[in-house]
């Protein structure tokens, strides 16, 4: 299955508790949900954004 707006939302959001529980500070990842899955970059972005928002972790994302 092809993932939503929304259940991208709630994986970050899992991340994200996963990461200020466990002491994770720094994520690497591609343009999750915008290569086959055909999610637009600038919303899931956005969504980055807003769920890591206030929390010290860094986000790097690469794009090949």
């Amino acid at each position: 299955h092809k993932p939503t707006y929304e259940s991208m939302r709630k994986s970050l959001e899992a991340m994200r508790a996963h990461c200020l529980n466990n002491g994770v500070t720094d994520i690497s990842m591609p343009r999750i949900g915008c290569g086959l899955d055909g999610l637009d970059w600038n919303k899931v972005s956005a969504i980055l954004e807003e769920v890591f928002e206030g929390t010290d972790i860094n986000i790097t994302v690469y794009t090949l």
